[in-house]
């Protein structure tokens, strides 16, 4: 039987043993979705690339302390937010921002096709949530886009959960502000 036809818990425990194959196809089956991970929040390309190799090595060296409470995929998710989060940390305190670069050029709503419009707000959306402060936008992305409970939330941002309310509220706020300002 080859790797790829295992189920995700004896692939699992081939890597324990130390089996590299088994390893490479763990990797293979979550690469993509904890890339997607970590681009969100790190936002940019080689950043979230080392991150997520990072996440892996880290997970196949700790392997032994997943308990199997959640499935692997969220165990792993978690390993990588948390990295993720460090390395925002870590490389936002050496980031120079240059005013004119933040300046956008409007969107000309005129003359836009229906298909088009939903595209136009999404970028929109995706645009606005990239000028919030990165506590919220952080906040907003672990919450709507991972789709972490206001008690995941809590562990993995290190606050109390009435912070985490309120600081979701103020960015849901900030980011409705945002939007009603460009449209």
């Amino acid at each position: 039987m080859s790797l790829k036809q295992l189920d995700i818990t004896k692939l699992l425990s081939l890597c324990g043993k130390g089996n590299q194959l088994a390893q490479l196809e763990v990797y293979n089956r979550y690469e993509k979705a904890m890339y997607n991970v970590a681009f969100r929040i790190v936002k940019d390309t080689a950043e979230a690339e080392d991150v997520m190799q990072e996440s892996f090595i880290a997970a196949f060296s700790k392997l032994k302390s997943f308990k199997g409470d959640a499935t692997f995929g969220a165990w792993l998710k978690r390993i990588v937010v948390n990295n993720s989060i460090s390395q925002y940390k870590k490389s936002s305190r050496f980031v120079c921002y240059n005013d004119e670069l933040q300046k956008e050029e409007a969107v000309e709503m005129e003359g836009v096709s229906e298909e088009n419009y939903s595209y136009i707000k999404h970028t929109q959306l995706i645009e606005g949530m990239e000028t919030l402060k990165a506590s919220y936008r952080q906040a907003l992305s672990l919450h709507y886009i991972e789709g972490y409970d206001y008690e995941e939330i809590c562990e993995i941002l290190n606050i109390s959960y009435g912070n985490c309310r309120t600081l979701i509220s103020r960015a849901k706020d900030s980011l409705r502000k945002k939007l009603a300002v460009a449209s």
